[in-house]
């Protein structure tokens, strides 16, 4: 992996993003939009910011954009897809045992390069029903696939498994 994306270089951005995530996730735990959360929660997020900011490296694969939300808003619809589309096939497999089942290890390979990318595509994959991501090595994700085509090499597992969703990681992740 590049030098770069092990020790990042963190910009006011990346401390800027870490506050507002720090304060979303204040604002959901807190569940109540007053006056008095909001500022409690900016101080709280303003301190973690500050002290942690720079330890918080995961967060610089992301790129900053104004189309940004409008990327993670298409990547969460593209998953919600994936995930009923994997249910539906899970649930045909289950009740009609005719249906062959045929379990192995695929390695997939991604383009995304920052840890924060690779930790989005490896989750959403484990996810979504019949894969399961074992392990993350370099550019290659192993994963658990519950029914594997026969004859199916790297190219072929990618693009069943991980094409579509690490498109739309990719507008806004490195």
């Amino acid at each position: 992996m590049d030098d770069t994306l092990e020790n990042p270089v963190v910009s006011w951005q990346h401390y800027v993003f870490v506050f507002f995530v720090s304060l979303l996730l204040w604002m959901l735990l807190a569940g109540s939009p007053d006056m008095q959360e909001l500022i409690t929660g900016a101080a709280v997020s303003l301190l973690v910011t500050i002290l942690f900011g720079s330890r918080l490296s995961i967060f610089t694969g992301f790129r900053f954009s104004w189309m940004a939300p409008v990327y993670i808003f298409q990547y969460l619809v593209e998953f919600f897809r994936a995930l009923i589309i994997a249910n539906v096939e899970m649930a045909r497999r289950i009740l009609t045992p005719s249906l062959p089942i045929r379990p192995e290890m695929v390695e997939v390979q991604t383009s995304l390069q920052s840890p924060l990318g690779r930790m989005l595509l490896a989750n959403t994959i484990t996810l979504t029903p019949g894969t399961l991501t074992v392990d993350v090595k370099g550019d290659k994700l192993l994963v658990h696939w519950v029914y594997c085509p026969p004859d199916t090499d790297i190219r072929l597992a990618t693009a069943m498994i991980a094409t579509n969703l690490e498109r739309h990681l990719s507008r806004f992740l490195i």
